[in-house]
């Protein structure tokens, strides 16, 4: 048998070693993955699909993430999923480029106490579960959003827990599941915890807008995910800094927003979601334009990996 090499017996050793740490643990989970980038077309209002997914596929982006499209906020209405054909055009044009449509942005609210209202949101939230099914999306947002001084606040708790659940039982034979994001009234972990506790189910998860709870609530990122972990599928992520008194949207990494210390609690839980870029260009006009920032926010959040 032939002598081993030196070379040959420092690398026996060295994997001889590594083996010995990583025992009674994944070696896959000592291997770095690469966080997962997406863009929500809140912040491209005037965009095209095509020059969102051209855009996605060139600055870095493994997903979009919609909200709208060329000012339609019902998605389904939208020319691109308005029909069956439409619907597998999309699917097409996205996965010939390699990227993925990792949530749809409903505008269900599901605080509502009123029997129509509660009623339309609803069956609003049930189109967009029935179109991400279609386009093998796996996620729907859906608004907490108020707590309105004419409802008792525990009932209206009670209602958007409710809502949930029903939601995530229509969903659990599609493959989707409902996200309840932190927006609105509802930003602070004690108001969030108990809803989503009430609401456990394998089709309804949480969206972390880690600037909206730190603005809104100014809750510590790393008590807010210790505290909702279990339920956080997918983050938000954007930046902005106190001018004038006033908050202005910047881009990540040129504000205040605690993001290195959101992230870093959001790697350390193993979190494998993705990181969607929410540039509020639709709501805020005034901010960049998007062929300004959406280009470099992969490159710049690589930088916190």
């Amino acid at each position: 048998m032939n002598k081993p090499t030196r070379r040959e017996a420092l690398k026996t050793t060295i994997l001889g070693g590594l083996a010995t740490a990583l025992s009674g643990t994944s070696a896959l989970a000592f291997i770095a993955r690469k966080p997962r980038f997406s863009f929500s077309t809140l912040g491209c209002p005037k965009w095209d699909l095509a020059t969102i997914i051209n855009m996605a596929a060139k600055s870095g982006y493994q997903a979009v993430e919609f909200r709208g499209l060329m000012g339609e906020l019902d998605l389904p209405k939208s020319p691109a999923f308005d029909t069956a054909a439409h619907i597998q055009e999309t699917r097409t044009q996205f996965s010939d480029r390699d990227i993925c449509i990792c949530n749809l942005g409903s505008s269900a609210q599901l605080h509502h106490a009123d029997a129509a209202k509660r009623r339309k949101n609803l069956d609003d939230a049930r189109r967009f579960i029935d179109l991400a099914h279609e386009l093998d999306c796996p996620f729907v947002r859906v608004f907490p959003d108020q707590l309105p001084p004419d409802q008792n606040r525990n009932e209206t708790l009670h209602l958007i827990s409710d809502g949930l659940l029903e939601l995530g039982t229509y969903a659990q034979t599609s493959g989707v599941t409902v996200l309840l994001e932190s927006h609105g009234e509802l930003t602070r972990s004690e108001l969030l915890l108990p809803i989503m506790q009430a609401a456990k189910h394998p089709n309804v998860g949480l969206i972390w807008d880690i600037v909206n709870m730190w603005v809104d609530a100014q809750e510590a990122p790393a008590m807010v995910y210790q505290q909702l972990k279990p339920f956080i599928r997918h983050v938000h992520v954007k930046d902005l800094r106190l001018v004038a008194s006033k908050h202005q949207y910047v881009q990540v990494g040129q504000g205040e927003a605690p993001l290195r210390t959101a992230i870093d609690a959001l790697k350390a839980g193993n979190y494998r979601g993705y990181y969607s870029f929410e540039w509020e260009k639709m709501w805020h006009p005034e901010i960049a334009d998007p062929e300004q920032v959406i280009p470099q926010y992969p490159a710049v959040m690589k930088t916190y990996f």
